[in-house]
């Protein structure tokens, strides 16, 4: 991410917990050490630019309007810690973002809240009616939807923070993730999202799942 582009992310940031009462020093305290964590070696896809990506995918689903502090901390927070090697990291983002925000002074219900929507990220599956998490889980997947040539860039993007895999067992274990999606009667929960790019979605999944298969 360019320095303007995160100047323009810092300045959300900014905004989203100064409406919460939080002092500018614990704003900017927090936003260096999120940009820290986003910013980490390993990270060729989960970075600042896909946090900023899920953000606007989240305005563009629920509206400006729909003004939700837990669902806009969940993006922020959603990917905050990040192993390839880890299969926790949904659990220790949710447990470090109820931190955070307790030592901020939130209320201990829009801790829970963020730490609940971070949570359905494991499995990506959101009950009927959680307006929330449904936006926060199509938003996040919004990219399986792109184009050809963004869809491209995020497979290598994930391949290459699995670079430590060795390319045959990546081959299997990858396979069985876009599997999984293709199963599922949708891949998108809100209509607006599966109108958009559910059909693009799977030509995509199906395109990669063929190359890996080749």
């Amino acid at each position: 991410m360019d320095e303007a582009a995160e100047h323009l992310l810092r300045s959300e940031w900014d905004r989203l917990l100064a409406g919460l009462g939080v002092p500018p020093g614990d704003c900017r305290r927090t936003f260096a050490d999120l940009a820290g964590r986003y910013r980490e070696p390993w990270r060729h896809y989960h970075t600042l630019d896909h946090v900023a990506a899920v953000l606007r995918e989240v305005r563009s689903l629920r509206g400006e309007s729909a003004e939700d502090p837990a669902l806009a901390l969940a993006a922020w927070f959603h990917d905050a810690i990040y192993d390839p090697r880890a299969r926790d990291n949904e659990e220790r983002s949710a447990a470090f973002a109820r931190e955070v925000l307790g030592a901020l002074g939130l209320p201990d219900g829009a801790g829970a809240e963020t730490a609940r929507l971070i949570l359905l990220t494991k499995a990506h599956r959101a009950c009927a009616g959680d307006e929330a998490g449904q936006a926060l889980l199509d938003a996040d997947l919004a990219v399986l939807g792109d184009d050809e040539p963004s869809y491209d860039r995020y497979a290598r993007a994930i391949r290459g923070e699995y670079a430590w895999v060795p390319e045959e067992e990546y081959r299997v274990g990858r396979s069985r993730v876009l599997e999984d999606f293709l199963r599922r009667p949708r891949i998108y929960h809100t209509e607006a999202m599966s109108l958009r790019a559910e059909s693009r979605a799977r030509r995509n999944l199906e395109r990669e799942l063929t190359a890996l298969r080749g």
